[in-house]
């Protein structure tokens, strides 16, 4: 979640765009309350920022301040704790900031120079196995000078650095409370964006109080949020209609979705339902070091059968799109690359591909995913996926799942053949749907080893500061992928956020990397 001024430009063909069923969400007249209760099925797996590449970003734009930011009215990066930011070279390989002045930790403590470069080294240093180091492979060093400036010396050039430094990858830290070569221990944080987290229990709730020494662009529409995480999305429904919480972000299922719009168009309108472009991405991944999944051929015929067609529609009643590559429809560089190599579901072809290789008996593999991350209709997806396979009478699946903690280390340990993932970008550009995937290690834990991949197509895309001039890389790029279906596409998500008629700001609130700035938010006491 980076650029140019052309990646500036190539980047919003993703940002949100809000369709409101029922009355409208815009910000208008009447008095406003202070308090707002969010829903959401994305429980954070860690508190720490070095700790975690997923979910719990959601909680870290809120409660930690980055260097950039890119704001909801526009898609390239500007100051946040940062007062001006720059390269200071041809070669888009030093980039150089000034902080703002006065910054503080919620601790009390500065937020100077020290804390900026003790934040990206630590984050390098610890190389949490689920955490976003990756993202900062490029980084080579971090250099002080006086209280306020920072430079980042990079390894290659990469036109996306300044986007790098809006994720919550680059969240700020304290550096007396976060150690150097170990994670920040309980269930705390300090941080210095606009909320401080007052309380927090683990998969239940986080408490954020607005921050009354914030200094940076954002503008609080409210003085306090509580986030409510729900394991099941019938009873994160069933608390919104009963008004104990005011809004629900990430878990809705394609029934529920339904029925929320068939009641607006009844005219029932005691909940808006707004749908958002999303950047969302679901996919397997195949474990090269497994017996039938590190064969070419098995992962080819599997490609081959897929009907994301039928997957999209059956399963999740046409609220998601099917993908044919892992860079999304609307992104700048997007390719159709798997329907261009496989075309439609074929199983005549599938049997070729594995008779071809010599493989005559029926694969059997074992399907794994996060029960209790994506939603509820992920089950449904993986029984389709099952039954598509086995219809197919050239494989035996076993369809299996766990939490998502437990799923997590499993997958980093290389545990499972065959695993399903979803991914929302870091920003909007089509490398951070490819680079954090490829490479001996990456986000999946699963090496995916091409050099054409990772030392020739995907550096020379990072010298474009043209982003649309970079479309040539990554169409070779996709096309490669295609080709070893080491990561299979499966479907793009939409982004809906069902909430009480008196929330005003949703629009607003959706970041161009589908994260929700809660601070945007607000309630009116009328329409």
């Amino acid at each position: 979640m980076f650029d140019r001024n052309a990646l500036l430009r190539a980047a919003a063909t993703i940002l949100p765009l809000a369709l409101v069923t029922g009355c409208s969400a815009l910000p208008g007249g009447g008095e406003e309350e202070h308090s707002i209760v969010v829903g959401t099925t994305s429980a954070p797996s860690s508190l720490d920022p070095a700790a975690a590449w997923d979910g719990s970003w959601e909680l870290y734009r809120n409660i930690y301040q980055t260097l950039m930011t890119v704001p909801n009215s526009g898609t390239s990066p500007e100051p946040d704790a940062a007062k001006r930011c720059g390269f200071t070279d041809a070669a888009s390989k030093v980039y150089r900031c000034v902080l703002r002045k006065g910054l503080t930790f919620s601790s009390g403590k500065p937020l100077d120079a020290e804390a900026v470069k003790h934040s990206f080294d630590r984050t390098t240093s610890i190389e949490s196995p689920s955490g976003p180091s990756a993202l900062l492979a490029n980084l080579d060093e971090v250099v002080t000078k006086g209280d306020r400036t920072v430079a980042f010396h990079l390894k290659k050039s990469d036109a996306t650095f300044p986007f790098i430094l809006s994720t919550p990858a680059t969240s700020l830290v304290d550096p007396d409370e976060y150690p150097t070569a170990s994670l920040h221990p309980g269930d705390t944080a300090t941080g210095s964006g606009p909320y401080t987290l007052e309380s927090y229990q683990p998969g239940k709730r986080a408490e954020l109080v607005k921050n009354p020494d914030y200094k940076g662009p954002a503008k609080l529409r409210n003085d306090s949020v509580t986030i409510r995480y729900y394991s099941r999305s019938g009873r994160m429904v069933s608390d919104l209609k009963a008004g104990r919480i005011d809004l629900t972000y990430r878990g809705l299922t394609p029934g529920q979705v339904s029925a929320f719009q068939e009641a607006g168009s009844s005219g029932d309108n005691s909940v808006d339902l707004s749908e958002m472009t999303g950047s969302e991405v679901h996919f397997l991944v195949f474990n090269p070091e497994d017996g039938q999944a590190a064969k070419p051929a098995v992962r080819r015929a599997i490609a081959q059968l897929v009907d994301r067609t039928e997957l999209v529609r059956d399963v999740y009643d046409r609220t998601a799109d099917p993908l044919y590559s892992m860079v999304p429809t609307g992104v700048t560089g997007h390719t159709n690359a798997f329907l261009d190599r496989y075309g439609r579901p074929d199983e005549k072809k599938a049997r070729h591909t594995l008779r071809d290789a010599g493989i005559t008996d029926k694969v059997s593999l074992t399907l794994w995913y996060a029960e209790d991350r994506y939603g509820d209709s992920t089950q449904r997806e993986f029984a389709e996926l099952e039954q598509q396979l086995e219809d197919s009478g050239l494989f035996d699946i076993t369809v299996k799942s766990r939490a998502w903690d437990d799923f997590q280390k499993g997958y980093l340990k290389g545990d499972y053949p065959v695993f399903g993932r979803g991914w929302s970008a870091d920003f909007p550009d089509a490398d951070n749907y490819i680079t954090p995937f490829v490479g001996e290690d990456n986000a999946m834990g699963t090496p995916y080893r091409n050099r054409e991949l990772t030392e020739e197509l995907l550096p020379s895309s990072r010298k474009q500061s043209d982003r649309g001039a970079a479309g040539q890389a990554f169409a070779k790029a996709q096309k490669l992928m295609a080709q070893d279906v080491r990561l299979l596409p499966l479907w793009q998500g939409k982004v809906y956020i069902a909430s009480e008629k008196d929330v005003a700001g949703v629009e607003w609130a959706i970041d161009s990397s589908v994260i929700m700035r809660m601070w945007e938010l607000y309630k009116k006491s009328s329409w």
